[in-house]
């Protein structure tokens, strides 16, 4: 019966279709911000898009027989199906992955056409995204200035764009091939507002750049240039983001190809990387740690769930044996023990118990109808509903996850709406200075808009993050654990 709910399911998005269809789990808190992932949207199949695309690379014919060396657990699946977008975006949470560096072929693209779509899906479980901007025909500095802004005016609204809280806010974009191009001036004044990223180690290539970063899983092995790369970085207020990722295999994809393979050895290479990032005689720990990749099924870099019984006859690979694991079990391997490293490199924030009492009413803030409700401050004493767990996270921020639902506390509409217990990862809207008052109280501060968190109109309507100066209603007295 098992079997045949999963060939069910694994139907049903193959189609596009949700029936039948158990909604993804939603992800475990936290996914790190920090831990970006390649995702690419460019396969589709015959009943959402028209035909075949991508799955059919180097002559193959879909759906059994693929241009990859491995086969998705979700079979010849469509980038424009919402139940498979989903289902990626579940297990990438499941990895603790927090940001997707989505594969961008240029406005009006077909991947572009997919973009409100993904960001959706990221969103309801939690992930961010980042772009990967493409060598598509006829880019160059001027063309990627256009296509940066215009990803910002188009999407930048979007609660799933990525920006990154640690340096000011920024959205990241990940130029791929950059050293296509030779004359990158054009985007220097982008860098205000932008990170962005050239692929190389080669410090003398990255003027204008906000960052670098390498994509190449099998230069990940031996790290080289690392070390010189990160110590660039660190210097010039960059971002240093080396990539790995768990081997390379191509043959199916493209027949004849001479780039080597990378072996992955059930597991022993992608540690491997993972340790060459984080290891401190290559510069580490770095600014982020980018994944390759989610799904670049051609190129056998893939950490999305492979079958472990693909058909047969055609002499696909599985991850069965992947750190001691068999059968189905095997399927989730990469996705588990990326998870452990996320926590190597970005350990779960500290918790402890909070309760906040205004001093506008002296009364406790709750998480009104289970947390359903904006807060508010009206608890006369502490339940459930009045208890959060205090997130941790430095340089004097902290989140609020309310025991009265699980969720994190987010200054809504960045912060133009009341303070709401309903997100399921921590971003800029949940991210929250503590301010110590000196008089024995504290405030909170929105990362969002750099607003007072005020227990409004004497506390009697909701808190919303409003406030530009601190006075008795911005002031809270907390009973910790």
């Amino acid at each position: 019966m098992k079997q045949l709910f999963r060939l069910l399911a694994a139907c049903a998005l193959l189609l596009g279709f949700a029936v039948g269809l158990p909604a993804p789990a939603q992800a475990a808190l936290p996914v790190s911000p920090n831990v970006h992932i390649f995702y690419y949207s460019w396969y589709g199949s015959p009943t959402v898009n028209g035909s075949y695309r991508h799955w059919q690379q180097g002559g193959h014919t879909p759906p059994n027989d693929l241009g990859a060396n491995l086969y998705p657990v979700l079979g010849a699946y469509d980038s424009g199906a919402v139940a498979a977008v989903d289902q990626h975006m579940a297990w990438i949470a499941q990895a603790g992955v927090g940001v997707i560096v989505y594969s961008w072929w240029g406005q009006g693209s077909y991947e572009d056409g997919l973009v409100p779509m993904v960001l959706d899906a990221a969103n309801r479980q939690g992930i961010k995204v980042a772009w990967h901007l493409e060598p598509y025909s006829g880019r160059t500095a001027a063309s990627t200035v256009s296509d940066v802004n215009y990803l910002n005016s188009r999407y930048g609204g979007h609660a799933a764009y990525y920006r990154d809280a640690a340096h000011g806010n920024r959205p990241a974009f990940y130029v791929f091939e950059s050293l296509r191009i030779t004359d990158w001036s054009a985007i220097a004044p982008l860098k205000s507002g932008n990170i962005i990223l050239a692929q190389t180690t080669d410090t003398s290539k990255v003027a204008g750049f906000g960052g670098m970063y390498t994509y190449d899983a099998i230069a990940g092995a031996s790290a080289p240039g690392w070390a010189n790369a990160s110590a660039f970085c660190k210097a010039n207020g960059l971002v240093w983001a080396p990539s790995v990722g768990p081997g390379y295999l191509d043959d199916r994809a493209v027949p004849g190809n001479t780039t080597p393979t990378l072996n992955r050895d059930n597991g022993v290479t992608y540690d491997r990387e993972w340790g060459n990032a984080l290891a401190t005689a290559n510069g580490g720990p770095p600014t982020w740690v980018s994944i390759t990749s989610f799904n670049e099924w051609h190129e056998g870099s893939v950490i999305e769930p492979a079958s472990a019984t693909p058909p047969g006859g055609q002499g696909y690979l599985t991850y069965v044996g992947a750190y001691g694991t068999t059968g189905t079990a095997s399927q989730t391997a990469y996705l588990d023990r990326t998870r452990y490293w996320v926590g190597r490199f970005s350990p779960p924030p500290q918790q402890s118990f909070l309760a906040l009492r205004a001093r506008a009413n002296s009364r406790f803030v709750t998480a009104d109808n289970a947390g359903a409700s904006p807060l508010i401050a009206k608890g006369t004493t502490i339940g459930l509903w009045e208890q959060y767990d205090q997130l941790t996270l430095g340089g004097g921020n902290i989140a609020l996850r309310s025991k009265a639902n699980g969720l994190i506390v987010t200054a809504d509409n960045a912060g133009a709406s009341p303070l709401i217990a309903n997100r399921t990862a921590v971003g800029p809207w949940e991210t929250f200075a503590l301010v110590n008052n000196g008089d024995g109280s504290f405030s909170l501060r929105a990362q969002v808009n750099g607003r007072y968190v005020t227990a409004e109109n004497a506390g009697a309507s909701p808190l919303i993050a409003n406030r530009t100066a601190i006075g008795t209603w911005e002031k809270f007295d907390l009973a910790t654990s």
